[in-house]
């Protein structure tokens, strides 16, 4: 009996080394796991490398160069425009769950080497033909009666304009300043008592820039950082001058011409025809601007460009038509 037990003791730890091994084992081990894990590791390893090499690819064909500020020949200082690239660590990680989706695609805006404030004092004539955006340029020294209805116009299509104020008109009507400036409108300084800047001295220029700027400074708590010369007159020591003081020079790539007292048809039909990307339209508080900027304002719109300040025009943030 003893012998019997004995054995049958013997048999029992045989197995249960045997079994103890199976799970031990190292070569049983690799023999049952590691190929499949190493298939499972490899497939999906292919299925994101494949994902991230689509995402690559459509980067190359869809990256948008910026364009560097200039001064052209013809429209003097034109504002630089940013680009579009691919963020495709950004984009793999919105797609890594669901695969690839051009909807997903996150893009990074690409600055320029060269910026307006790199470029010599020059005009600006338009902004970048590039951004689908138009400004309009309402000079102001005169013609109150028909600021309100202006300014009731532009709410209504929650349209932003530069308002470019005459410093001896904003001294005499400050609450009207004010109205503005409250709408969310840009200002400029458009010198205090109209002159042809063109025909006065250096001294003559500062004192009629500066003393405007002094006086919107006072009544609105607001550096205007765009000067328009009145009647469009100037020279490069007009420019020069007004970038001494902090501003760049503002001119304009469409007018409206309503000083003269154009019938608003008309005067609609001539700036919708003209108006293109980067547009700078001039106006001034008359009968004709006020009858007739609901229908440029559609007429533009419906070409598909987006109203904004000249900030917002000079800015190189890119924008969607």
């Amino acid at each position: 009996m003893k012998r019997k037990h004995a054995m049958h003791l013997i048999l029992f730890a045989g197995l249960l080394v045997l079994t103890l091994g199976s799970f031990t084992n190292p070569y049983t081990a690799m023999f049952i796991w590691p190929d499949a894990t190493k298939a499972m590791t490899s497939s999906a390893g292919s299925i994101h490398n494949d994902l991230y090499k689509k995402i690559k690819v459509f980067s190359a064909k869809h990256d948008i160069k910026p364009i560097d500020a200039k001064i052209d020949k013809i429209w003097k200082a034109i504002p630089g425009y940013n680009g579009l690239s691919v963020d495709i660590k950004a984009s793999y990680k919105k797609m890594k769950q669901d695969g690839f989706d051009t909807e997903k695609i996150v893009y990074s805006e690409v600055p320029p080497n060269i910026h307006l404030n790199d470029l010599r004092p020059a005009p600006i004539y338009r902004g970048n033909p590039e951004k689908p955006m138009v400004s309009l340029l309402i000079n102001v020294a005169w013609g109150n009666e028909y600021i309100p209805q202006i300014l009731k116009m532009l709410n209504k299509y929650h349209i932003k304009a530069t308002f470019f104020l005459d410093g001896s008109w904003t001294k005499k009507n400050a609450d009207l300043a004010k109205m503005i400036s409250e709408e969310g409108h840009d200002i400029g300084n458009h010198a205090y008592s109209h002159p042809d800047l063109n025909k006065r001295s250096k001294a003559e220029t500062t004192e009629e820039l500066k003393k405007t700027n002094d006086i919107i400074q006072a009544t609105l708590d607001i550096k205007p950082k765009w000067f328009a010369p009145p009647s469009g007159s100037f020279n490069q020591q007009t420019v020069d001058t007004a970038d001494q003081l902090g501003m760049k020079t503002i001119l304009w790539t469409v007018d409206t011409v309503d000083w003269k007292n154009p019938s608003p048809v008309d005067m609609v039909r001539h700036v919708v025809t003209k108006v293109e990307s980067g547009s700078m339209i001039l106006m001034h508080p008359t009968k004709s601007a006020a009858a007739g900027l609901e229908d440029m304002i559609v007429g533009i719109k419906e070409k598909g460009y987006r109203f904004g300040t000249v900030s917002e025009l000079m800015s190189e943030k890119r924008i969607n038509r």
